[in-house]
């Protein structure tokens, strides 16, 4: 059943990705001040919200893991900071690349570009223990550090809220404003990524639940004599 129905969500994700893609090159209105480079506006932002949303579900698995011990949890937490450290890339690149022409500059200590930059290195470090620590207690102590990551999520979110920064304000709440065209295609796009970024991590922890049986076929293998005995 559920390996019939990724092909399906697979083919419509793209439908929807598409759409999404013409709605933000065409049919979105185009920005007075900034022009046709505040489309970038449209994979941005959506890329931010999705990697803070994948971020929260490493942080949820990984607190069920450090509870119950279950595998499953673990493999989860994996697969979405995996997925989120994608996104959160993303984000570090467009940002630059919308600034460049707006502020003069690639880019600058501001508090939300400096605080997003830091919530991408804790998960890249996560990341980085996760692959080369051959400890058994890894997956406890990534848990821990995904802890200290969900904790980061917020503070990047709100940082403009507290402090002066050339960021600008969010589109819904804290003083910001849209066109209600642009914020109908904003939620477009990040109904497509969401999508996307769902049908990445379900592959990717098929994969790594495979992955590990395999493992810990090969581990039970080893433990045998050529006679098929436990040694």
């Amino acid at each position: 059943m559920m390996k019939r129905a990724f092909p399906i969500l697979g083919v419509l994700t793209a439908i929807l990705l598409s759409y999404a893609l013409y709605m933000a090159l065409v049919w979105a209105p185009t920005e007075r001040t900034m022009g046709d480079v505040q489309r970038i506006f449209y994979y941005h932002v959506p890329s931010a919200w999705t990697a803070f949303i994948l971020f929260f579900v490493n942080f949820g698995a990984s607190v069920v893991y450090l509870i119950k011990r279950k595998p499953a949890a673990d493999i989860v937490a994996l697969v979405s900071a995996e997925v989120g450290v994608v996104f959160c890339t993303v984000v570090l690149i467009t940002g630059p690349i919308w600034a460049r022409p707006v502020w003069g500059i690639w880019w600058t200590w501001d508090m939300r570009l400096t605080s997003t930059l830091v919530l991408w290195l804790i998960y890249v470090s996560y990341l980085f223990l996760r692959r080369f620590s051959s400890s058994g207690q890894t997956p406890l102590l990534a848990a821990a550090l995904a802890v200290l990551g969900a904790l980061c999520v917020p503070f990047v979110y709100f940082s403009i809220w507290f402090f002066r920064t050339q960021h600008p304000q969010p589109v819904m709440g804290g003083g910001g404003s849209i066109d209600p065209r642009m914020l109908h295609v904003l939620l477009i796009n990040w109904l497509a990524f969401s999508c996307f970024a769902f049908l990445v991590c379900w592959s990717r922890y098929r994969l790594e639940k495979l992955q590990r049986e395999v493992d810990q076929a090969h581990a039970m293998e080893s433990l045998k004599d050529p006679r098929g005995s436990v040694r």
